[in-house]
């Protein structure tokens, strides 16, 4: 087992990640910029080292400082959590050359992986279903028109290096091609630095479901069922469940197989995540897989007593896995509280807190790196806590964040809390009836209305 791991992010995720270590008896490196100073991550790990100014190109990206604040404090892994360098195959590789374990998969797995287009070829290659469209890169925007042409409108193009939305654009007709090619384009290459684009079909009235598995060395995987995060905006998560109400176990089982070939036609190993969407008539594409661990795992721990990070250690030092598969035996739902106002287009609302009260109660966990007092700096993503949940069914779990989520009091900023509040009682999403475009019709104008204990 590892004696010391280097916790190579921020925030919640690090704090989580020091946390089943400190269980596992491993030591723990923090590293930080001097914006999060004071944070929790850094006063709860073992060790600390600072890595650079706020900004993240300068500290959580510099592969550098990483580096050697790992090789100062003798530390014999890295985990990355998620978001910056978790899917960075360079990164993996300079660990590898260091002789410092990157927990997570290896640089030619985060490749396959990493570029969409790569990707879902080597999907289709193990027989997941995959949505109708280009193979490969487009190479302009004529053979952009013919691929559309033949597949359908309406279609969507998407950056092969995205994420997080960006350098997507939906094509409703031939006419608006060009313009959203260009749109596109440049949006990925501010991004991304990269601004190649591949073409999809747009699936109409898709849900967004995903698939947790975990592999292991000898390439054998299981999965742990499915999570519904078809709760978002502009492509960003909002809220995310286990078991979707749109599942049942036939497809639950389908989707389960396919996602199990794919990880093990790669030999994957770690914990990932395999993306589909699924249509309203139960059928499911690949989208993309994500090499590494996802904001919403604490549903599947949740409802599978399983922690998944415990696993991502385990598997790293080399534990095989029994290859068994996981089914929810309850009902989860995650909430992410962001510091963002919903009354004014979720605008982020750094700053300081000047109150905290965090709710508890049976079936009730919180996952921040927030205190009283603490300012939440302006650099970084808002998402500041998870709100998780866990009931016998769906309505139950719905009554109980409906409650946490109204003695959850944070002062001094704006937060989701009161969107989250009005989402709790909001007909379509209690009958389980919605789609990715869920978001398009929400009304937020009485939003304020819905406030806390």
């Amino acid at each position: 087992m590892f004696k010391k791991i280097l916790v190579a992010n921020r925030g919640e995720i690090a704090l989580r990640v020091i946390r089943t270590c400190r269980e596992m008896g491993i030591s723990t490196v923090a590293v930080y910029s001097t914006a999060d100073k004071d944070s929790l991550h850094v006063r709860f790990a073992d060790e600390a080292v600072c890595i650079g100014p706020p900004a993240s190109s300068a500290s959580y990206l510099n592969i550098p400082n990483i580096i050697a604040a790992a090789e100062i404090t003798n530390a014999d892994a890295i985990h990355p959590g998620y978001g910056f360098l978790s899917e960075n195959a360079e990164f993996s590789r300079i660990c590898e050359e260091y002789g410092i374990k990157f927990i997570g998969p290896s640089p030619n797995m985060i490749n396959k992986m990493g570029d969409k287009a790569t990707a879902k070829a080597t999907m289709k290659q193990a027989g997941v279903p995959t949505i109708p469209g280009s193979e490969g890169l487009l190479q302009s925007v004529a053979s952009g028109l013919s691929i559309a042409k033949k597949v359908g409108y309406p279609v969507i193009l998407k950056a092969t290096a995205g994420g997080g939305g960006k350098g997507m654009r939906i094509v409703k007709d031939e006419s608006g091609f060009q313009k959203a090619w260009d749109e596109a384009r440049r949006e990925a290459s501010a991004s991304f630095g990269n601004d190649g684009l591949y073409l999809e079909k747009f699936v109409e009235e898709p849900r967004h479901i995903e698939i947790q598995i975990v592999g292991d060395k000898n390439g054998r995987a299981c999965h742990l069922s499915e999570r519904d995060c078809s709760i978002q905006r502009r492509h960003q998560k909002l809220l995310e469940e286990t078991p979707s109400p749109f599942m049942d176990q036939e497809l639950r089982d389908k989707m389960g197989k396919a996602a199990i070939a794919g990880a093990e036609a790669i030999s994957y190993e770690g914990a990932g995540t395999i993306e589909f969407l699924v249509d309203k008539h139960r059928n499911f594409y690949f989208m993309e897989m994500n090499t590494r661990i996802q904001v919403e795992h604490p549903i599947t721990e949740e409802v599978t007593n399983f922690d998944l990070i415990k696993e991502q250690i385990k598997v790293a030092v080399g534990v095989t896995i029994s290859g068994e598969n996981y089914y929810p035996t309850m009902h989860a739902i995650e909430c992410r509280i962001n510091a963002e106002d919903p009354a004014h287009n979720f605008r982020p609302c750094p700053g300081k807190i000047t109150n905290l009260h965090l709710p508890g109660g049976h079936g009730v966990r919180v996952d921040s790196h927030v205190y009283a007092g603490y300012t939440i700096p302006p650099n970084y993503d808002s998402m500041i806590a998870k709100l998780i949940v866990s009931g016998q069914d769906r309505e139950d779990a719905i009554k109980r964040m409906k409650r946490a989520l109204q003695e959850f009091i944070i002062e001094g900023i704006n937060t989701t809390i009161p969107f989250h509040i009005k989402l709790m009682d909001d007909p379509k999403f209690r009958s389980g009836d919605f789609t990715t475009a869920f978001m398009d019709s929400f009304d937020l104008s009485d939003i304020s209305d819905y406030v806390q204990i």
